[in-house]
């Protein structure tokens, strides 16, 4: 649950708009940057050879902080870690950098890297840039029309036509192959996030405790191996202009990895909220998925089964695993702004995630489906 901002999108001429865009159709523009984010405008020139620089910000992340790099007519986007951030291993630049570098030859959805440096005097952190995808960012609640019933129903069969595509990339033959370390990757998986969750705990959560005994106590073989995105969700994809339905760049590759596919296919259904899910999880929806016509999650497995071949009778353990690793995640930031380290108001309320999604995962496990 990275949620990270737009990398490699576009805003269009007008704000919020992409070239050639359906009327309506919309992305994020970029912002005046948050207070104790800013960049160093004049290092950040010298390093890119270019005589000045204009810096925004994209105001949706919640992990990495993504900004537009404007300047001598070009436009690039910044990746850099979170201000304050102790996690070294989940603000991975020059990792983030390397599997762009490798992905972009082979899957051309991956955003293109520019240049990347590990100087941390020029701006306090190591970060990359990258080309831009210009296209549209579908948020939360998009505007009212712009996806009607048939389109929501195809980009969620895209979606999931999609992951089944990534996870079927020869990932060695890509030079991906010292990526991960497949096996033991589930065991790895769970063990880890509950230490990370028990480091920035700040609530005692019944639900998660549970959640951490079930998941140690259930935990399947490794179904083999894959390049998993980590992340995968609507508001990680750039849709094309003219079809809303037609994926053209897929972004935050922060916590790729080679590991288990049905880990990955449990992140994307973690993310999946239907209309009719009680209201603590509509509370903290992240994605577009509640419009009139999407799919259901039943629906998305099923089609990922047909496009793999994949019988997958545990769904239960990949989906509730991923929420919890998703409250870990946002354990990590709430932590992070009860001890000053941010001060982005969005994260104050984070909690009231961990206790939705945990409780979403001891329903499922309850009634023995997703």
């Amino acid at each position: 649950m990275s949620a990270s901002g737009p990398p490699g999108a576009t805003p269009g001429a007008t704000p919020g708009a992409a070239p050639g865009a359906t009327p309506g159709a919309t992305i994020d523009p970029s912002r005046a940057v948050r207070a104790g984010e800013e960049l160093d405008a004049k290092a950040l020139a010298q390093f890119l050879g270019w005589d000045e620089v204009r810096v925004s910000q994209f105001p949706s992340g919640h992990s990495n902080l993504t900004y537009l790099v404007e300047g001598g007519g070009k436009q690039l986007v910044l990746r850099r870690p979170p201000f304050g951030s102790k996690v070294k291993t989940a603000h991975d630049m020059g990792r983030e950098f390397r599997i762009l570098s490798k992905l972009n030859a082979v899957y051309p959805q991956a955003p293109k890297p520019v240049a990347y440096t590990e100087d941390v005097a020029i701006l306090g952190a190591p970060f990359y840039v990258m080309e831009r995808i210009v296209g549209v960012i579908l948020r939360r609640d998009p505007p009212a029309g712009l996806v009607p019933p048939e389109t929501a129903r195809a980009l969620g069969t895209s979606f999931i036509d999609n992951l089944a595509t990534l996870h079927g990339i020869d990932y060695r033959a890509a030079g991906l192959g010292e990526l991960g370390k497949p096996e033991g990757y589930i065991e790895r998986q769970v063990r880890g996030w509950a230490e990370r969750y028990r480091n920035a705990r700040t609530d005692d959560i019944a639900d998660m405790e549970f959640l951490e005994k079930w998941l140690g106590e259930n935990m399947p073989k490794e179904s083999g191996a894959a390049l998993i995105h980590n992340d995968y969700k609507y508001d990680n994809l750039v849709l094309a202009a003219d079809d809303l339905t037609r994926i053209i760049g897929v972004l935050d590759w922060e916590m790729s990895t080679v590991g288990d596919p049905l880990m990955d296919l449990g992140t994307a259904l973690s993310y999946w909220v239907h209309a009719d899910d009680p209201p603590a999880l509509q509370a903290v929806r992240m994605c577009a998925t509640t419009l009139p016509g999407s799919l259901r999650r039943d629906e998305l497995l099923a089609r990922y089964q047909e496009r793999t071949g994949r019988d997958i009778p545990n769904i239960v353990f990949y989906y509730c695993f991923a929420l919890f690793k998703s409250c870990g995640v946002v354990q990590q930031i709430y932590y992070r702004y009860k001890q000053g380290l941010t001060h982005d108001e969005r994260f104050g309320a984070m909690i009231h995630a961990v206790h939705a999604l945990s409780a979403t995962a001891v329903a499922a496990i309850g009634r023995g489906a997703i």
